[in-house]
């Protein structure tokens, strides 16, 4: 496609229309269930690029990425500070791994960032995606009341957690959006032997981490989130860290550019130069003090390292 800010701006128009509508019905459909607006409609960032920096292609670049990352807080940071090196601008949309994989499955993306290692794979041997990289990890948590009626406290097996959820008929609040949460939840209770669907105190949100948690707050309840979103949301919570630790909870990230040989209209240049920022010393840099202020690291940088050293 020729450069030109008409046909620009029309190619972003035509690939994130079907995706407004998704977010449009998500967001009418989680108004009920929680105040909190949900954070997956696509934005692009009001920080402008340097006028040294100019991309010799399209400078339009859609990112597909976990709420987690934009619930967080992380977006805010990495986003403006890879516009400002690089030139482009980037149209962010903040859906579950799940559909971000299937957006760039769908040639609707160019590049995504995700925590879903094993549906990653799959999109990867299917032939839609090329150079995974590491980015970065954090951990997940089992989060929930602080008078903990399934007295999970403490406990080091986030499957014995989910066993004893179950038992005591507590509530949890599963995000039920095909998201890494999601299938890490799943998996977690699968090793309990327990399937939890169909429950009267097993209710699935339908949205992304942040209205998640606040609706398990809102309910005296439980659920499953990474550390980033909760640290960053906790001072609006009723909820207690209980269960951290087990190594079933790490949570590990992956920028993936989408296959130009399966969609030619792919910004194959500001794919490569998104996963090139993230993980180079600077935007490493960036992700490695994001949340300084909440007294510790919400992620931690790993490009570089064999995913085996990551722990």
């Amino acid at each position: 496609m020729a450069p030109g800010s008409v046909i620009s701006k029309r190619r972003v128009a035509e690939r994130i229309a079907p995706l407004m509508a998704l977010v449009l019905v998500a967001a009418a459909c989680g108004s009920a269930a929680s105040s909190s607006p949900p954070a997956s409609a696509p934005e692009a960032s009001s920080v402008q690029p340097s006028a040294a920096a100019t991309p010799a292609g399209p400078k339009d670049l859609i990112l597909a990425t976990t709420t987690s990352t934009q619930d967080s807080g992380l977006l805010d940071v990495l986003v403006p500070a890879f516009q400002q090196a690089t030139g482009y601008v980037v149209k962010t949309v903040a859906v579950g791994s799940g559909q971000a994989l299937k957006m760039g499955q769908d040639g609707n993306a160019d590049v995504i960032l995700v925590h879903s290692p094993a549906a990653e794979k799959t999109f990867m041997d299917a032939g839609w995606g090329i150079d995974r990289r590491l980015v970065m990890h954090n951990y997940f948590l089992i989060v929930g009341p602080k008078n903990d009626p399934a007295g999970i406290r403490g406990l080091t097996s986030a499957a014995d957690a989910f066993k004893k959820i179950a038992a005591a008929r507590s509530m949890f609040v599963s995000r039920g959006d095909g998201s890494g949460t999601e299938t890490k939840e799943l998996a977690i209770w699968k090793t309990a032997g327990i399937t939890p669907t169909g429950n009267a105190w097993y209710l699935q949100s339908g949205q992304g981490m942040g209205p998640t948690l606040q609706i398990a707050s809102e309910k005296v309840g439980y659920t499953l989130t990474d550390n980033a979103t909760f640290l960053s949301n906790s001072s609006k919570l009723s909820l207690d860290v209980l269960v951290q630790g087990d190594p079933v909870l790490l949570n590990i990230y992956h920028v993936i550019s989408v296959n130009p040989a399966k969609w030619p209209k792919v910004n194959i240049a500001g794919a490569k130069a998104f996963a090139d920022y993230v993980t180079s010393p600077a935007g490493q840099e960036l992700i490695g003090s994001f949340g300084s202020q909440f007294g510790q690291q919400l992620f931690i940088a790993d490009a570089g390292k064999a995913e085996s050293d990551v722990k």
